[in-house]
């Protein structure tokens, strides 16, 4: 992007909603975690624009993104989601999501949930993970997670840095600047 997200979103009716209420908050919602991770699956190849757009209807289809809901999915929920004009119908990308739900279910069993996990990793050693390591941990966890979607899904978090700029009005009410 040439230009900065910051510059662009405030104003946009789509864009800045996130932008100024979502993008880089910090969360331990297991919900809001899975969701997050899955719309930047859907968004891989496409705009956010399309994603944030289709918003309402993704969480619709996916149960909410309620992991145990979705990781209970098989073929006719696969053949319901592919079939919504709703959604972004990419069977790739709803296995995937399947997929993860189930890998976000056995982490509240090995972690204490989602954002255990992601609490536990954080640190490589004395020093924070670097994004080449969270991906190559992301890849040996969940499906669908390169490095372009666990990027933007951890700085959507704010487990990475990067999503404001210093003199964005959202970088300073997360960095309780004046």
């Amino acid at each position: 992007m040439s230009r900065h997200y910051c510059t662009i979103a405030p104003t946009h009716p789509v864009h800045g909603p996130y932008h100024d209420t979502e993008y880089g908050f910090p969360t331990e919602d297991e919900r809001l975690l899975f969701e997050r991770l899955s719309l930047e699956i859907m968004q891989a190849g496409l705009s956010w624009e399309i994603v944030l757009k289709k918003r309402k209807n993704l969480n619709k289809a996916f149960n909410h993104f309620r992991p145990a809901k979705v990781a209970a999915y098989g073929a006719a929920d696969i053949r319901r989601l592919l079939a919504d004009a709703g959604i972004i119908r990419n069977q790739l990308k709803i296995k995937a999501i399947i997929h993860n739900a189930g890998v976000v279910l056995s982490l509240r069993q090995s972690h204490g949930g989602f954002a255990a996990w992601l609490a536990a990793h954080r640190m490589e050693g004395r020093r924070k993970r670097s994004k080449s390591e969270w991906v190559k941990l992301f890849r040996k966890t969940f499906k669908f997670t390169g490095g372009e979607i666990t990027g933007e899904f951890l700085m959507s978090i704010g487990i990475l840095p990067g999503p404001h700029w210093a003199g964005c009005g959202v970088y300073k009410r997360l960095h309780n600047q004046p």
